[in-house]
């Protein structure tokens, strides 16, 4: 057997390479594309407006305000937003502007007031006091005035060049509660703003201030947000809250336009940097999260005239059919075309790193000035083009321009001139055609060099990963399935390992030269140190090839070895289709029973017959979908079913509840009563959180809060029942002595069960049932094919049992063999199931924030997370649990089927890495990075769950088959 710190390296090399591959993708496809240098440009004429004010309704979807609202009461339909859609029908230009992922305040604001995409992994730099670190509107003007939100407004007041710039007006954090009306939050920002005017009046420097050009007023609505989150955005609270922001904006521009005597040079902007999908959450792809609303009006903008009844404008299409706006043409825009429209009503420096293209059909100012404008949002461009350009070009050693942009008509200088000319000519439409030809091939070039080196990334990941594979394949292979006395590895190590370090220099002087980053050596490191190590093991690997021929059933290992691939192939699949799980559960429910020996279907029948049910039970939850409503029916059902499961135990417990070795009868009955009166605590609690969740949710509608008593009695019932069998164990030293493995098994689904059913909204305490039930009886009828016998004796008394712990010097852990390749499969299902059984743990679509409403309702994102990713688990410790009896029950070696399975599910980490997408609709973007991430941190996961094991089933008293012969002396 290898030394223990063997292996412990092993899986510290796996976790540091899975943990720094998870970052290739970021290297690879979503490397972002700031870069520093370039010359500001702006419009040389006076601009249409001297000062702008942006409205951005947080979380507001763009089917929400523009479509009629049927009113059930009245039976007729009506608008949510009067006043904004009478704009729009008589002053204004109006679309859908289009968001990208991550759905998240942070990246949406940038994209509208900067210009520019934060890469997908901007999200998790937070939302509160991060500085924006780049270029943006609100730099760029005289001065702004933001009022609302803490989350929002700080990142661009610490962010602009002149902190003085950006004045910033905001109520506290506690108002950020869901569960009660988020409109208080609107009528806040509203209250202040009005207050604000208030004082310019009686304050001449500030008055001066907001009649110079160039200012920005920007009014951050949560409202609707915290609405959606908290009622979901079909709710009267989140409608009505449209019609809350509606009338406040009334008023407001009303005010605004009478401080500046309604001297028409105001231009207004109203959009929202998010949608809200009908789950009240946002964060991925969904078309309810990346569309959302644009109305601009005022100064400068065009307005949208009419068409005769009856005729369609240009720009509808099925989405907006039904909104009764087919008169009026939809600009529909991407989200970072804002910014430029913003900068050129007021005649700014565009942002430096903005990549949006400026709509000109939201302009109304003379035809120079638009084609200006044209021209400097492309010079804009042009110049973040150039800098990338000469960046490469510095460094590749074999530099390839990109191709469009290097043609003789098509040339930057050449095109600039043509631009120059028609607008001398006054040919504007000419000058606009080429301006808008010249960003699309910028843009085209900049994503050029973006993927310049995805063929030299991708074939280096690949190789990491495949050498990883064999890597840890050939140390399974030594150390737990081929009996070697010593490991032969290849006489010609030394030329071997400079091949290696040779190698790794070729890559690293390639990307000293080319000055690329850190991650890149480590990235070569990997596939370098595996193949290398391959090679190393050559007279292995050719022991294996001949054992393998020498054997009588060679096709048993290439059968098994297939369908094995086939079946992480079909996990791939099941990531973009639940039901793949459904069918899986009724193959396991009619075939597998049959496939087991005859002796035990003989014997356990009824075992037999359970699997089949609780099988096809369980396929039902991946039919059922993850967008899933409050049902506080289905809560109570659950948690009803997990309590007389936990009764029914209790019962039971005295057959499975071992008294302490070395006591008094009395002492020993003393301490079995303690012990099955912990069981009984534990499902007492279960019914308790059955009655208190909904009680808690039914007050908390009523009330308009959460009430106090209820969430500290919510708290309470979770942190007892959680710590409640650690703390049995240490009080009355349970950890001190053996426990038969059903009674620890059964305290660990009974503890996490009250937390489950707590945070449980709909369906999900019923799964959490059928689940466990699955688990124990796989684990059953694992055991009774290793051995009859030791199934037979399930519940052996104490001198029939041993205490399994592999360590022992008078234990030997068996070999791995083929038929461990079922359990090892079997493991990596549930592990998956446990992540898509109640929702698709790739979409955050998928996951309310109501489950923890309960418990926490004022906005804080990392308590909330926190909670939800602890639901989330709650699975996964039952399953680590379960394997960890199953890994003893089988008397393998400790972490070996871990292990296995830890080395063979990079299989479809490769898929999903191909699978990784940077264009296509937002929503595959996502749910590409999602599905890369998950497997690719899967290798971590598995260990954790290895430690869970143990540290949740401690010592525990299993029969086994060794502990049925006779001891050997």
């Amino acid at each position: 057997m290898i030394p223990a710190a063997t292996r412990n390296g092993l899986l510290l090399i796996g976790v540091v390479f899975h943990l720094a591959y998870l970052l290739s993708i970021f290297d690879i496809y979503f490397r972002s594309p700031l870069v520093h240098g370039m010359t500001p440009h702006r419009v040389e004429l006076p601009p249409p407006a001297k000062r702008l004010v942006l409205f951005v309704a947080d979380g507001l979807r763009a089917d929400k305000i523009y479509e009629p609202y049927h009113n059930t009461t009245s039976g007729q339909a009506e608008e949510l937003a009067p006043f904004l859609l009478h704009k729009l029908r008589t002053e204004a230009s109006w679309g859908v502007s289009h968001t990208r992922v991550p759905t998240e305040s942070r990246p949406g604001h940038v994209a509208a007031i900067a210009g520019f995409y934060e890469d997908v992994s901007a999200v998790t730099k937070g939302w509160k006091m991060n500085p924006v670190e780049f270029d943006s509107v609100f730099n760029e003007s005289r001065h702004t005035w933001s009022f609302g939100s803490p989350d929002i407004l700080p990142m661009f007041a610490h962010g602009a060049s002149d902190s003085s710039r950006v004045d910033t007006f905001m109520y506290g954090a506690e108002f950020e509660d869901f569960s009660g009306n988020g409109d208080r939050l609107d009528t806040w920002v509203f209250d202040r703003a009005h207050r604000f005017l208030e004082d310019a009046a009686s304050r001449p420097q500030l008055r001066e201030m907001m009649h110079q050009d160039q200012v920005v007023f920007f009014f951050h609505l949560l409202g609707i947000d915290t609405n959606g989150h908290g009622f979901k955005p079909y709710s009267q609270e989140y409608l009505n809250n449209i019609r809350h922001v509606d009338r406040g904006i009334q008023r407001l521009v009303a005010s605004l336009d009478s401080f500046y005597g309604n001297d028409g040079q105001t231009a207004y902007v109203f959009t929202a940097d998010h949608g809200m999908h009908d789950r009240g959450v946002h964060g991925d792809g969904h078309p309810d999260n990346t569309r959302t609303p644009l109305i601009a009006w005022g100064a400068g903008v065009a307005r949208t005239d009419p068409l005769a009844p009856g005729k369609t404008a240009p720009g509808h299409d099925a989405f907006s059919r039904g909104w009764n706006l087919d008169q009026y043409e939809r600009k529909d825009v991407n989200q970072a075309d804002i910014a430029p429209l913003m900068t050129s009503l007021l005649g700014l420096n565009y942002p430096l790193n903005s990549v949006g293209t400026l709509p000109l059909s939201y302009l109304n100012t003379s035809r120079e000035y638009r084609a200006r404008s044209a021209l400097a949002n492309a010079q804009q461009v042009l110049e973040q083009y150039r800098v990338k350009h000469d960046q490469k070009l510095h460094t590749e050693m074999f530099f390839k321009p990109y191709a469009p942009l290097h043609r003789p008509d098509n040339l930057p200088d050449h095109m600039l001139d043509r631009i120059e000319q028609a607008i001398a000519a006054q040919r504007y439409d000419d000058a606009e055609t080429e301006c808008l030809k010249l960003v699309d091939l910028c843009l085209k070039g900049l994503r050029y060099f973006q993927r310049y080196d995805w063929l030299l990334l991708r074939s280096i990941v690949s190789a990491g990963y495949l050498g990883w594979i064999a890597h840890s394949l050939l140390y399974i292979l030594r150390e737990y399935v081929l009996s070697l006395a010593v490991s032969p590895r290849s006489a010609r190590t030394r030329p071997i390992a400079l091949l290696g370090l040779f190698v790794f220099a070729v890559f690293a002087a390639m990307f000293y030269r080319q000055g690329s980053p850190a991650m890149y050596y480590v990235y070569v490191a990997f596939p370098v140190y595996f193949w290398t190590d391959v090679l190393l093991q050559l007279p292995l690997i050719q022991q294996i090839a001949a054992a393998f021929s020498q054997t009588a059933t060679r096709w048993r290992p290439v059968v098994f070895t297939a369908t094995y691939v086939g079946i992480l192939e079909a996990l791939v699949y099941a990531y973009f289709d639940r039901r793949v799980y459904s069918i899986a559960f009724a193959l396991l429910a009619v075939v597998w029973p049959l496939l087991v020996p005859p002796k035990v279907r003989r014997d356990r029948p009824g075992l037999l017959g359970m699997w089949a049910g609780l099988c096809l039970l369980t396929s039902v939850f991946t039919l059922l979908p993850v967008e899933r409503n409050n049902h506080l029916g289905l809560v109570i059902a659950g948690g009803s079913l997990i309590t007389l499961s936990g009764l029914a135990a209790w019962n039971y417990s005295a057959q499975f509840t071992l008294p302490p070795p070395g006591v008094s009868s009395k002492q020993a009955q003393h301490a079995v009563a303690l012990d099955r009166l912990a069981i009984l605590v534990q499902t007492l609690l279960v019914g308790v959180a059955t009655v208190l969740g909904p009680l808690t949710s039914t007050e908390t509608a009523r009330r308009g809060a959460l009430p106090r008593l209820n969430q500290l009695a919510c708290w309470t019932v979770l942190i007892v029942s959680t710590v409640l069998p650690f703390v049995h164990s240490a009080v009355f030293g349970r950890s001190a002595r053996d426990q038969h493995y059903l009674y620890r098994l059964v305290t660990i689904y009974l503890a996490f069960a009250t937390p489950f059913v707590l945070l449980t909204i709909s369906y999900e305490s019923l799964f959490y049932f059928a689940y466990s039930a699955v688990l124990f009886l796989w684990l059953a009828i694992e055991r009774a094919l290793y051995h009859e016998q030791a199934e037979k004796q399930l519940l052996a008394p104490v001198h029939k049992t041993r205490l399994s712990q592999l360590a022992s010097s008078d234990l030997s852990p068996r070999r791995l063999g083929i038929n461990d390749m079922r359990t090892g499969i079997m493991f990596l299902f549930f592990v998956n199931v446990a992540f898509f059984g109640t929702g698709n743990v790739a979409s955050l679509a998928s996951f309310s924030l109501e489950s923890v409403y309960r418990l926490i309702t004022v906005f804080d994102p990392f308590a909330m997370s926190a909670l939800l990713l602890f639901k989330i688990f709650i699975p996964f410790f039952l399953v680590s649990a379960v394997f960890g009896v199953l890994n003893r029950s089988l008397e393998l070696p400790p972490f070996s089927l871990f292990l296995f399975v830890l080395s063979t599910t990079d299989v479809m980490t490769v898929n999903f890495f191909f699978l990784v997408r940077d264009d296509g609709s937002w929503l595959d973007i996502g749910m590409s990075i999602s599905h890369f991430c998950i497997s690719g941190l899967f290798v971590l996961f598995t260990i954790v769950l290895f430690v869970l094991s143990h540290a949740l089933v401690g010592k525990v008293l299993i029969p086994t088959a060794s502990s049925l012969k006779p001891k050997q002396r």
